[in-house]
């Protein structure tokens, strides 16, 4: 009798062992799809904030078990905030680990185009923890750009579009170090070296980029449309530039740049036609290939330059006023014609 009841025992004790097993080295995952990911805040986590989120991503299995590895592996008393990819099938003791020892997985910030620091701000912002205005009061303040050798206007050019890779609770200001860090790399030895032959400093470079980043989309064509306006700044003349007006403005959609556009705007130092020079800072985030075409310009002598009537993208450049008022009138028919204002 006593045989049978330590049999007994000990076969559930065995069957409890084996449960517990399967449940611990088991997958713990039932979500669709090869990951999952799992969001735990910097502020306000508990045991119960974090048992939900993992219960609502379908991440457990057995609740039970893994508040209790959880427990025996001290992760209630150090919850370590993060984004946290998942991939199907993992274990509640690898679930356990993965989250105790913060393995967090990078957020890939995909930096492209943008033309405001309120779009770059609002872009972070979506990707990270922080919030937006984070990354724009780091923008607009004084101290934070003078930190960095920079003013207000030109801490945008620290923005290299790229792909970032970031931890998910990364603040404000490591953010924008971690693009400065990779701005001074960007900035090397044989990028540096033209800048003298220009004759313009990295943000003066980054700043016209963005110009020739507005005005054409055709890689070939850069090199010889930063030439004009590097033309137009030795002789002295303005730059004259329509997407300076429609930053001034912040109209992107604007299809042509009338008199009455360029009287409105006239105040902003982003009006080119009205203001010798530059702009202050960069009116949108220039991509690599556009800052090496700077570097790369061309030697020409054109000054002006038109869209082309076939509404190729390409332009037809000029080094005098009498050729360019021809290819404007061509370009004027050509728009009429469709009937576009």
């Amino acid at each position: 009798m006593i045989r049978k009841f330590l049999f007994t025992v000990l076969l559930f004790l065995v069957v409890s062992a084996a449960l517990a097993a399967w449940f611990a080295l088991g997958s713990t995952t039932s979500f669709e799809g090869k990951s999952q990911a799992l969001y735990i805040p910097s502020s306000g986590n508990t045991k119960a904030s974090v048992m939900k989120e993992l219960q609502d991503k379908r991440m457990l299995s057995s609740p039970t078990t893994f508040s209790i590895l959880a427990n025996v592996l001290g992760y209630w008393d150090h919850i370590k905030p993060g984004k946290y990819v998942i991939d199907k099938g993992t274990s509640t003791l690898d679930l356990v680990r993965i989250l105790k020892n913060g393995r967090q997985t990078p957020v890939k910030l995909v930096i492209n185009k943008f033309r405001t620091r309120e779009d770059i701000a609002g872009y972070i912002g979506r990707q990270m923890e922080l919030d937006s205005t984070a990354i724009l009061d780091f923008f607009n303040h004084p101290d934070s750009a003078k930190i960095l050798d920079l003013d207000t206007n030109t801490i945008v050019t620290t923005v290299i579009p790229n792909t970032y890779e970031m931890y998910w609770t990364t603040p404000a200001h490591k953010v924008i170090r971690r693009l400065y860090d990779e701005r001074n790399k960007f900035w090397n030895e044989e990028r540096e070296s033209k800048l003298n032959v220009l004759g313009l400093d990295k943000s003066q470079t980054y700043i016209l980029a963005s110009i020739v980043e507005e005005e054409t989309n055709k890689n070939d064509e850069k090199p010889v449309m930063a030439s004009v306006y590097l033309n137009r700044m030795k002789k002295g003349m303005t730059l004259s530039a329509d997407p300076t007006v429609k930053f001034a403005l912040r109209n992107f959609g604007l299809k042509r740049i009338t008199i009455p556009l360029i009287r409105e705007s006239a105040a902003s130092p982003y009006n080119t036609y009205m203001h010798k020079g530059l702009p202050p800072g960069p009116i949108c985030t220039p991509s690599i290939k556009t800052i090496d075409a700077v570097l790369n310009a061309a030697q020409t002598d054109y000054l002006f330059f038109c869209a082309r009537t076939d509404f190729s993208g390409y332009h037809s450049f000029a080094s005098n006023e009498t050729d360019h008022f021809r290819n404007a009138r061509e370009y004027q028919k050509a728009l009429d014609s469709l009937r576009i204002k």
